[in-house]
C-alpha cells in the first residue's frame, strides 16, 4: 500500500476509531464473559489474518513465520498478553480506566528500553513519566475503595508488555535482524485463542454475542493492526504516538454515548494528567528534532 502523508495521518485516524470500538462492542454482550470474550476476539482474528495476510504478503507469510527465530515469537507472545489483558480488563472495570491506563505505554517503554538497552531518557521525557504517574496514582488511589483495582492492574499488563514488544524488536534490529510485526499479530491472536481456551469453556455465548465478538475479531483488530504498520511506514514515531491517543478520546465517547458508561471525575482528571504529559512530551521532543 502506497500512501502519502496526508492519507496515512486520515488513515491512523481511522485505525484509532475502529480500536475504539471494543469497549462500546463489549457491553452489548449478552451472555458471554471474561476469557470466553477473549477467546472469540483473539480466534476471530487469527481466522480474519489468515484470510487477509496471505493476499498482502502472499506464501512468503509462513516462510517468515518458520524463519522469524526467537525475536519474532517473543513478540508473538508479548503481542498474546496484550489482546487477553486488554479484554479482560474491560470486563473487570470501565472503559476509561482501561484505556487511559494503556496510554502511559511510551513511557513505559522508555523506562524498559533505557533498562535493557540503555536508551537515553531525555529530561522531558522524565517530567512526562512523573507527571502521568501522579495521574495513574491518582486513579488507582480512587479505586482501592472502588472494587475496580483488580481490573485497571490487569489493564496495566498490556502496556507493559507492549514496552517489551518494543525492545525486543529494537534490539533485533540493532543486531540486524528485524522482526516483522504482522507475522507477530497472526502469532500472538493465534496463542491467546489457544491458552484462553480452556479457561472459555463451557461456551456461554450466544449467537448475538458471536456476531459481535467476530466484528471485534475483524474489524477492531485484524483490519486495523495492518493498516497501522502500513501507516508505520510513511509516518514518524511521534506522529503515530500523538495520533494513538486518539484511541482514548473516541472508546470513553463512544462507551459514554453508545453504553451510558460515563467517565468519572476521578479518571478524567487523572486522564487529563496522562494525556497532557504524553502531548507534550511528543510537541517537545518532535520541535526539537525539527
Amino acid at each position: 500500500m502506497k500512501l502519502t502523508h496526508t492519507r496515512a495521518v486520515f488513515l491512523m485516524v481511522a485505525v484509532t476509531l475502529m480500536w475504539s470500538i471494543a469497549g462500546v462492542v463489549t457491553r452489548q454482550l449478552e451472555h458471554a464473559r471474561s476469557f470466553e470474550i477473549t477467546f472469540w476476539r483473539s480466534f476471530f482474528t487469527a481466522l480474519s489474518l489468515l484470510v487477509i495476510l496471505p493476499f498482502v504478503q502472499g506464501r512468503e507469510l509462513f516462510a517468515k513465520i518458520r524463519s522469524g527465530g526467537a525475536a519474532l515469537w517473543l513478540s508473538g507472545l508479548c503481542w498474546s498478553v496484550m489482546f487477553t489483558a486488554f479484554m479482560v480488563a474491560l470486563t473487570l472495570t470501565s472503559v476509561a480506566n482501561v484505556l487511559v491506563t494503556m496510554a502511559v505505554g511510551p513511557l513505559l517503554t522508555a523506562l524498559v528500553a533505557r533498562a535493557v538497552i540503555g536508551h537515553r531518557i531525555p529530561a522531558r521525557t522524565w517530567a512526562a513519566i512523573a507527571v502521568a504517574g501522579a495521574g495513574i496514582a491518582w486513579m488507582y488511589g480512587a479505586q482501592l475503595s472502588g472494587g475496580q483495582l483488580a481490573g485497571t492492574l490487569v489493564a496495566l499488563c498490556v502496556p507493559a508488555a507492549g514496552a517489551i514488544n518494543w525492545t525486543v524488536t529494537q534490539r533485533s534490529h540493532a543486531q540486524g535482524q528485524d522482526v516483522d510485526l504482522v507475522p507477530a499479530v497472526l502469532i500472538g491472536a493465534v496463542l491467546s485463542s489457544a491458552y484462553t481456551l480452556p479457561l472459555a469453556l463451557p461456551f456461554q455465548a450466544s449467537t448475538h454475542d458471536i456476531g459481535w465478538l467476530a466484528l471485534l475479531g475483524l474489524v477492531q483488530l485484524a483490519i486495523p493492526c495492518a493498516l497501522a504498520v502500513a501507516c508505520a511506514r510513511v509516518l514518524k514515531a511521534p506522529e503515530i504516538s500523538l495520533l494513538a491517543l486518539l484511541e482514548v478520546i473516541f472508546g470513553i465517547l463512544l462507551a459514554w454515548v453508545g453504553a451510558g458508561e460515563a467517565p468519572t471525575q476521578t479518571v478524567l482528571a487523572g486522564g487529563a494528567l496522562v494525556i497532557g504529559a504524553l502531548v507534550m512530551n511528543e510537541l517537545i521532543g518532535w520541535k526539537q528534532r525539527a
